[in-house]
Order: C-alpha cells, then sequence, then structure tokens
C-alpha cells in the first residue's frame, strides 16, 4: 500500500523479501521505471538505519506522489540489477478450485504477494498432481 502522511510525505509500505533498504538509497519502483531517494525507513513507528528479509516497513521518498505507486510495485536498488517489468515468465501454478478445463488461453487472476491481476496462460507445458 502507499500513504501520504501529512509533514512526511509519500510513504509506501511492504515487507522487504530480499536485500535491504536504507536512507540515502536510491531506489526504482517496478513496472514503472519511476526512480527516487529513500528519505527514511520506519518499523512500529520507529526509525531504523536499514531493514532487512522479513521487516515490513513504511520507508518516505523524495518527489513522489500516492498516485504514482499502486499495491503489488517492487522497489529496487537501482543500482544492482533493479526489478522490471516482465511481458511474460514460466511458473508452477497450483490451482485452488476450477470446475471446467484449463488450457492455453484460460485467463485467471493472478494473486502474487499483495497483487491482483489478470493474465493468460499462452502455453501449457505439463501437467503434475492432478487432484
Amino acid at each position: 500500500d502507499v500513504y501520504k502522511i501529512g509533514g512526511i510525505g509519500t510513504v509506501p509500505v511492504g515487507r522487504v523479501e530480499t536485500g535491504k533498504i536504507k536512507p540515502g538509497m536510491v531506489v526504482t519502483f517496478a513496472p514503472i521505471g519511476l526512480t527516487t531517494e529513500v528519505k527514511s525507513v520506519e518499523m512500529h513507528h520507529e526509525a531504523l538505519p536499514e531493514a532487512v528479509p522479513g521487516d515490513n516497513v513504511g520507508f518516505n521518498v523524495k518527489n513522489v506522489s500516492v498516485k504514482d505507486l499502486k499495491r503489488g510495485f517492487v522497489t529496487s536498488d537501482s543500482k544492482n540489477d533493479p526489478a522490471k517489468e516482465a511481458q511474460d515468465f514460466i511458473a508452477q501454478v497450483i490451482v485452488l478450485n476450477h470446475p471446467g478445463q484449463i488450457q492455453a488461453g484460460y485467463s485467471p487472476v493472478l494473486d502474487c504477494h499483495t497483487a491482483h491481476i489478470a493474465c493468460k496462460f499462452s502455453e501449457l507445458q505439463t501437467k503434475i498432481d492432478r487432484r
């Protein structure tokens, strides 16, 4: 999520999955490619010198509007192979409940962390554990 906090500014919140985030770091938001500097990092209303994997944090960013960012965007170090948008990818998918047949062309909603987005299966390479 992203919040606008009076006197602070734009504060994206999320979980550090890999790497770290710290004040002064230049980050890029994917998939839009927006780059900015991290002003501060907080966890439970306490400033941190850096956040590490597993930490749920809020971080203040410079010159970014709340309207620029959306739930599910990925923040990464702009100087170390930043995350970027992909048109396609190979995935192992677990289907929880679907009464019909799933085949190429099927368009489910993909839930990945906090993002919910429609996708399309272009090819099914194999099916395993049919229940």
